[in-house]
């Protein structure tokens, strides 16, 4: 669609430059041209384009002028080359420059999940090790139901289908960290937030129980689906997880998670993170997600970064707020999955 605009553009520019007598530069507007075409198409392209508005501009000037005004149109012409070429040029290295911002922020983001899976091994190691366990348990039985006599089949049966269902409950785990730790490009699709939710708790259980916060999730009913990466989106989630952990560390008392999710008009989701931690401080709202800001003695500051860029280039929005009492809440809000025909 904006390729189309700009040759629609472009024409009415060339028939403009070439029937008007007008003493002014008229084919400088085609960088106008240029700034649509960067957007959607390759670099040679745009060169492409570039060096055709550079044509059709020499082409008016030569089907345009009169003798007595050559002198004043070969200026115009010469200053909206100038400006054509310029354009593409600025163009072009903001676009590169845009290309390495967003690949900087996807090497970050990657280094951060590598980073929360690192602070997470001894928690992985407990998840793990306790279907393995279970594994070798079930194991020694059947081996021992195999052994008495007569062998006790039906029990021997059932001891190695609870080691089929450990072996499963292992390769989910597994999974589920290989997918959070690997490296690999976005992919949208539509996703279950209700669904992503359960499988970042059911990763950070035991670093829930060692921390000692009890967790209570509301999920909303008819939860529309949202368009996202799986593995993005995962992180997010972690990462107001881990958030919320770290701020009822130094809490005596009760520590308690709330996690909810809500369809909202017109054709959003929105999910919330609320804690019972040490709060916000009234200074530290503006600057909460800035990158390396941190009110932690040994926080990096990435974390909430992470979580803004992740939702603001899916389309959506992240904000944090005070509670009434103590703590504070985290809400993001994404775009439903609308399917396209």
């Amino acid at each position: 669609m904006l390729l189309v605009a700009a040759m629609v553009i472009a024409a009415a520019i060339f028939i403009a430059d070439t029937v008007t007598q007008l003493e002014i530069a008229v084919a400088v507007l085609y960088v106008a041209v240029i700034l649509i075409v960067v957007r959607v198409i390759e670099r040679k392209g745009v060169l492409a384009v570039a060096f055709a508005c550079v044509g059709l501009t020499i082409l008016s000037y030569f089907l345009s002028r009169e003798d007595f005004s050559r002198s004043t149109g070969f200026v115009n012409c010469i200053i909206s080359i100038a400006a054509i070429l310029v354009s593409t040029y600025l163009a072009l290295q903001n676009r590169s420059a845009l290309t390495a911002l967003h690949e900087s922020q996807t090497e970050l983001a990657h280094a951060n999940r590598v980073t929360t899976m690192g602070e997470l091994t001894a928690a992985i190691v407990h998840e793990v090790n306790q279907p393995v366990a279970g594994v070798v348990a079930n194991a020694e039985a059947a081996m021992r139901w195999l052994e008495a006599q007569p062998p006790e089949m039906a029990e021997a049966k059932q001891a190695l289908e609870g080691i089929v269902e450990d072996g499963k409950r292992t390769s989910e785990i597994v999974n589920r960290i290989r997918a959070l730790a690997r490296k690999a490009p976005p992919r949208r699709e539509a996703l279950d937030i209700n669904e992503l939710i359960v499988e970042v708790v059911a990763l950070m259980q035991t670093q829930l129980q060692r921390a000692d916060v009890s967790l209570h999730t509301e999920f909303g009913s008819e939860i529309p689906p949202i368009h996202g990466d799986r593995i993005q989106m995962q992180q997010v989630i972690l990462n107001l997880i881990l958030n919320a952990v770290e701020a009822m560390a130094t809490v005596d008392g009760h520590r308690h998670l709330r996690m909810g999710t809500k369809a909202i008009a017109p054709g959003n989701v929105r999910v919330e993170v609320s804690d019972l931690g040490v709060g916000l401080a009234a200074g530290s709202l503006d600057r909460l997600f800035e990158a390396f800001y941190t009110t932690k003695s040994s926080g990096m500051g990435m974390g909430l970064s992470i979580c803004r860029t992740i939702v603001e280039a899916h389309g959506g929005r992240i904000w944090a707020s005070p509670n009434d009492g103590p703590g504070a809440t985290f809400q993001f809000v994404l775009p439903q999955y609308v399917k396209s025909s």
